[in-house]
């Protein structure tokens, strides 16, 4: 892997542990049924290696066009 492609990992699993803390925080202040979010956010990485399909690496594959792509459904 390269230095971009690890890049792209760490910068996915700083999205993901981002929309798990925002939904517990928002679930905690506001409302109960934020953690809803958390629960979605689950059901996609369980999901993931089956499907090869991740909505966060889509974006990043977008963006970041210079790197192989990761779960694009072809890897």
């Amino acid at each position: 892997m390269s230095e971009r492609e690890i890049m792209k990992v760490q910068v996915h699993d700083g999205i993901v542990g981002l929309m798990y803390l925002v939904s517990v925080v928002l679930a905690n202040q506001v409302g109960v049924n934020w953690i809803y979010i958390a629960v979605g956010v689950a059901a996609l990485q369980i999901a993931s290696p089956f499907t090869k399909f991740c909505p966060v690496y889509t974006l990043l594959n977008k963006f970041m066009p210079d790197t192989e792509p990761i779960q694009n459904g072809s890897r």
